[in-house]
């Protein structure tokens, strides 16, 4: 059972990792490949601070890899299946509401497919 014990915490952090909007913003501006912090936050719309935080978060999880060039820092998707994920929950969420007309584009281009 320890075991058993061990991959649910895994898993609720993996969950928990997603939780956050900010971090969905951020794996849905990545989902068409590598970016800058610069862009990144651009896309996202919000503080350098907050998105290089979220970032940071997102890397130290294995969910994005990062490299540097220069002073420069790119972000991109390392675990597809965590995209894979998000876009599942989305078009379930999605289709549920339909009372307030998201259209199957909006769903689609939630996480595209690379």
């Amino acid at each position: 059972m320890n075991e058993l014990n061990q991959l649910f915490e895994k898993v609720s952090g993996y969950f928990a990792l997603l939780s956050e909007p900010t971090r969905l913003k951020i794996l849905h501006a990545l989902c068409d490949g590598e970016k800058s912090v610069t862009d990144v936050v651009a896309s996202v719309e919000s503080t350098q601070a907050n998105v290089s935080r979220h970032l940071n978060t997102m890397y130290r999880a294995g969910v994005l890899g990062r490299r540097k060039e220069g002073n420069m820092v790119y972000y991109v998707i390392s675990d597809e299946a965590c995209v894979e994920l998000c876009r599942s929950v989305c078009t379930q969420i999605a289709s549920s509401m339909e009372e307030q007309n998201i259209s199957r584009r909006a769903v689609r281009d939630f996480m595209p497919l690379g």
